[in-house]
């Protein structure tokens, strides 16, 4: 018989609701990050503002993985242990996109405060760094799909869709913006013309 009374699960339903946490705010810290770095803010000190909002959207996403991982200690039916929880492909249950999604979790403690450090760390390296934040949401979202209790339920793929639409915008964008234009060809009166025809007599 299933257990259905929720203060024997209560860690784990109060885990689950973390991870859903956790994703919903990497999606908006991703696509502020990404709309700031197409340069669509064109208002004089919107940018700043929106630094800022980014910022704590980050680090609010990176506690809400923490607090994910540390609840998940407590669930009796799963019991990964701090070695499943720490460990990418450790778990015994589903080992692949549980492990995925600990590498994510690695990979948003590793980006998230590098802002902290910009200065000693220089910008070009600290945006070098600073652009692995999407695969942070990518990982995240495939463990969900995945590995997560309501992977498979339509109001989380609603969730997913959306969230995922305007990243996938996004960086198309700024891979367009990016990308090293192709110098112009020589127009045919130019290709035409010799080095002998310029010469003066």
């Amino acid at each position: 018989m299933v257990e259905r009374d929720p203060s024997v699960y209560w860690m784990w339903l109060a885990s689950r609701s973390a991870a859903i946490v956790a994703f919903v705010l990497i999606a908006c810290s991703v696509t502020l990050g990404l709309f700031m770095a197409n340069g669509l803010t064109r208002r004089p000190g919107l940018k700043r503002s929106l630094v800022k909002v980014h910022e704590q959207i980050a680090l609010a996403a990176l506690a809400a993985i923490v607090l994910h991982g540390v609840l998940l200690l407590g669930d009796k039916w799963l019991k990964p242990g701090f070695t499943g929880i720490a460990i990418p492909f450790s778990m015994s249950y589903r080992p692949l996109w549980t492990g995925l999604g600990i590498i994510g979790g690695y990979i948003a403690v590793i980006v998230g405060p590098t802002y902290f450090i910009r200065r000693r760390i220089g910008g070009r390296r600290w945006r070098q760094i600073h652009r692995t934040a999407a695969i942070v949401y990518v990982l995240g979202l495939i463990h969900a799909l995945q590995s997560g209790t309501d992977g498979a339920t339509l109001w989380f793929r609603t969730i997913a869709a959306v969230s995922a639409a305007p990243i996938v915008v996004l960086l198309a964008l700024r891979y367009l913006r990016s990308a090293p234009k192709q110098a112009p060809r020589p127009s045919s009166g130019a290709r035409s013309r010799s080095p002998a025809s310029t010469n003066v007599t």
